[in-house]
């Protein structure tokens, strides 16, 4: 199906070396030998897709059905068998009372062969389409661990970006509030005036405690995904325009419906369940094989001694089912019962993909639309406190005014990092259900990152 997209994928990220892991089992020492801090997002994209439980379970399924479709397969090929006996005999003809004692051997090779076998051929048409139907739901998770990877990345660089604006605003409050106090020692302003500028600065240091219990938080949760430490982040490049969406909403939902690897997995399902039907009713039809058989013996009948005897045939063995006491018939109603439930559940994901990927286009338009909101706000916050600060120093605007000016630059700084971190997030998750998340948006988002500055 993508039999190459997951090797693109890795070779990509510079994860070559971790994609074998998954053809045996990885041991805990093979994972702490991956990064032990990382910093950069490929270093947790490496470090997710060998510590990911899900994506290990994905792909064991993947391996319990391609081993289930070998067998599947095996059963109509040539089956190959031989058996021998030897025995020591003691036989007493009673008639003339004589007794004979002798050793009986009995050697032979069978060779049989599936001619027509409804049931067989439709067990292995079924574990076909169950492969691919664990492949999907293996690039299905694959896409899911790398963007929740992404996503929580970018909400440490968000919660880090909140924590230096609040830091800033608490350095600016405070010498804010240092020059209100001297106003007031010298009778300029009101102790009204005092005592707000205090409460405010009490309320910014509250929110400073609260985005840095934000950023933890934000850390342990990229840690829990990747398995390794969060060093010092690689930092989105402010200078970076991060392409918009094109196309429609009609255009992505039916990419999605095409596309996703969740709604293909289910598809694949519903046809795996049919083919059960059709295994289901072949118990009603006859089964046809071919047998050759050679065989060596000096037994007769009832492990009588004989002449030593080497005998071959060649035929053909027909099984026509009469009556099985109404097995058949309730094997045949659990399929058709388990093909409904298929295909509900393939409707079920359908509905549910569809509404993902109209909120994530519809998240995603509206952030570009924030994001130059945003600059706009920034820029004229910035010149409004400038001229607030102004305007204290000559002593035609109070300090309330100045509080809430500077109070409105710093949140419209937050409020411009939080629309470009949610613009990148929603743009991943909008190709992730659309089905079209490749390496090459992977490497992209990587490349807008850079080193930080110390």
């Amino acid at each position: 199906m993508k039999a190459l997209y997951i090797s693109t994928l890795c070779l990509s990220l510079a994860c070559a070396s971790v994609l074998p892991s998954y053809a045996a089992e990885v041991s805990e020492e093979a994972v702490t030998r991956l990064v032990v801090q990382g910093s950069t997002l490929e270093d947790f994209f490496t470090a997710a897709l060998d510590y990911s439980p899900e994506l290990r379970i994905s792909r064991d399924r993947l391996d319990i059905s391609s081993a289930r479709k070998k067998a599947a397969n095996g059963e109509l090929l040539p089956q190959l068998s031989a058996n021998g006996s030897v025995s020591d005999n003691n036989q007493l003809d009673n008639v003339r009372d004589v007794r004979n004692k002798y050793r009986g051997e009995r050697y032979s090779v069978q060779l049989t062969q599936v001619l027509f076998n409804w049931s067989a051929f439709s067990a292995r048409s079924a574990a076909y389409l169950a492969e691919d139907q664990a492949e999907a739901e293996y690039y299905a998770q694959l896409s899911y661990v790398l963007t929740d990877v992404a996503e929580k990345y970018f909400e440490v660089l968000q919660a880090e970006d909140a924590v230096t604006s609040i830091n800033a605003e608490v350095e600016t409050f405070s010498n804010q509030l240092r020059q209100i106090e001297s106003l007031y020692e010298l009778q300029s302003t009101q102790i009204t005036d005092l005592y707000n500028a205090r409460a405010r600065f009490a309320s910014v240091q509250a929110e400073q405690l609260t985005r840095e219990s934000e950023l933890a938080l934000a850390r342990e949760k990229l840690r829990s995904v990747s398995g390794v430490s969060v060093g010092e982040l690689y930092r989105l490049n402010e200078e970076i325009e991060i392409p918009s969406v094109e196309g429609s909403v009609e255009t992505w939902l039916e990419r999605a419906r095409n596309g996703n690897q969740q709604i293909i997995a289910r598809e694949y399902a519903v046809r795996a369940a049919n083919k059960r039907i059709d295994q289901r009713q072949g118990a009603y039809m006859p089964s046809v094989s071919i047998v050759a058989q050679q065989q060596s013996s000096n037994l007769g009948y009832d492990n009588t001694l004989s002449n030593s005897t080497d005998s071959s045939y060649i035929g053909l063995n027909v099984t026509v089912p009469l009556f099985a006491g109404g097995r058949n018939r309730a094997g045949v109603n659990e399929a058709r019962s388990q093909h409904s439930i298929a295909q509900n559940e393939l409707r079920q994901i359908q509905l549910e993909i569809v509404e993902r990927t109209r909120l994530a286009y519809l998240q995603a338009k509206s952030s570009e639309l924030q994001i130059t909101a945003a600059e706009r706000l920034v820029e004229s916050t910035a010149l409004s406190y400038t001229a607030m600060q102004r305007g204290f120093e000559l002593g035609t605007v109070n300090s309330v005014d100045v509080l809430n000016a500077l109070r409105d630059r710093f949140a419209a700084e937050r409020d411009l990092q939080r629309a470009r971190y949610a613009h990148i997030r929603y743009n991943l998750l909008l190709k992730r259900e659309a089905g079209i998340l490749s390496a090459d948006d992977l490497l992209d988002v990587g490349n807008w990152l850079i080193a930080p500055q110390n």
